[in-house]
């Protein structure tokens, strides 16, 4: 019953997460925020752009944590004796992660001011055109091959061998943060030439958004992820050259 309540709270801030995501995509006039020609971000706006990116990403990424989330409450479980307080909450762990999450947000927002005042993409938050596309293609497939790129893969792909080399199950709140904050940095070192292809695509394109939300989950649970990486990144390299 623990392990479910635990599978449930991610499911529910997952739920919510995309729920605004798509509300902002599909059900929200972004045109009351946003003008059809390039202008100053307001402080305001930017506020806006931080909370969208920040939200998206933990809709995005909060499945990729399950398992290790999983494995860590299951192992609080059992050496607490299932007593209240007796070990930092699983809370803690998603905390950590999701601002590694969050940090990234805010630099995604400052890239998208920085390619508006470029003209790289629109204030509607879409590519201006196919061969920044097609560059940022044959970037994100090149990255899959690098070792920076699957050292981060495996940290990810392997929670209780993560847990162990980072020092073991921490005994304090403090301890559990900086362990979710840690492999939250790892996970972003793994995704993070992915997300930059929304500025390509359309940051708010859900089509996308699902598609490497997938992504990301298939490479931290499917067998042979190293070879469905570079596979994908291979692939991600030829469509680039074709929209060149």
């Amino acid at each position: 019953m623990h392990r479910w309540s635990i599978a449930g709270a991610l499911l529910l801030i997952t739920a919510l997460a995309l729920g605004y995501t798509y509300w902002l995509a599909t059900g929200f006039d972004m045109s009351t925020l946003m003008s059809p020609t390039f202008v100053a971000w307001s402080p305001a706006y930017f506020a806006f752009m931080l909370v969208m990116w920040i939200v998206m990403m933990v809709g995005m990424m909060t499945p990729s944590v399950a398992p290790t989330v999983l494995l860590y409450a299951e192992f609080a479980r059992r050496n607490t004796g299932g007593a209240s307080g007796a070990f930092p909450s699983a809370g803690w762990l998603v905390a950590g992660y999701l601002l590694a999450w969050a940090a990234f947000g805010f630099l995604a927002t400052l890239g998208q001011w920085l390619l508006e005042w470029l003209a790289l993409i629109t204030p509607m938050m879409a590519g201006t055109s196919k061969q920044l596309a097609g560059v940022m293609l044959i970037a994100a497939g090149v990255y899959q091959w690098l070792p920076v790129k699957q050292s981060c893969l495996t940290e990810c792909r392997s929670p209780l061998s993560f847990i162990q080399r980072k020092g073991g199950f921490p005994s304090h709140p403090r301890g559990a943060l900086r362990l979710g904050w840690r492999l939250g940095l790892y996970c972003v070192g793994c995704c993070w030439v992915l997300m930059l292809l929304l500025f390509a695509f359309g940051v708010m394109n859900l089509y996308w958004i699902a598609g490497l939300m997938a992504f990301a989950l298939l490479e931290r649970v499917m067998p042979l992820a190293g070879f469905f990486s570079r596979a994908a990144g291979a692939a991600a390299v030829l469509v680039g050259i074709f929209m060149l």
